[in-house]
């Protein structure tokens, strides 16, 4: 069995959607990112990753390929279990956490489980995805950024 970990945090900014967990969160502002910047998936990405010890997100999708530019974290994270695959490993379990003064998301964690665990073949029961504020402290409690937290458990098969 291994642990991994994933940090990662975007600049909110006018005229972005905010996508996290693949669902388009009603916000006044969204993640700016070379991709749909869905902090939450590139946290498991990276958990995911160094698990693996198979490097980081920007490895594998670089933001200087235009290839990656707009395209769903969700698909990236359906990439990065792939190749997962191809090593032998597959995943446990993902605990999550998002970090956002608001928009509030608790009502949508229902669902940004069910696209985490159906990208990387887990049942819902398997992901764990919460949400926290920083009670106004720092860039994500002034609403300048959003941050997310991943530990992911794999073992190999």
């Amino acid at each position: 069995m291994r642990i991994g970990h994933g940090f990662d945090v975007h600049k909110l900014v006018p005229k972005r959607k905010l996508i996290i967990g693949g669902v388009d969160v009603p916000s006044d502002r969204g993640s700016l990112g070379h991709s749909d910047a869905d902090v939450l998936c590139h946290a498991i990405g990276d958990a995911i990753l160094g698990a693996a010890s198979l490097g980081d997100l920007g490895k594998h999708f670089p933001d200087t390929d235009p290839r990656f530019a707009g395209i769903s974290s969700l698909l990236l994270l359906k990439n990065i279990v792939d190749l997962l695959k191809k090593c032998s490993f597959k995943i446990q379990n993902i605990d999550a956490t998002v970090i956002l003064q608001k928009p509030k998301v608790g009502p949508f964690v229902a669902e940004m489980r069910k696209n985490i665990a159906l990208a990387a073949g887990l049942a819902v029961e398997q992901v764990s995805v919460k949400a926290t504020t920083t009670e106004g402290l720092g860039y994500t409690g002034t609403g300048k950024g959003i941050a997310a937290h991943a530990v992911v458990l794999i073992e190999k098969e």
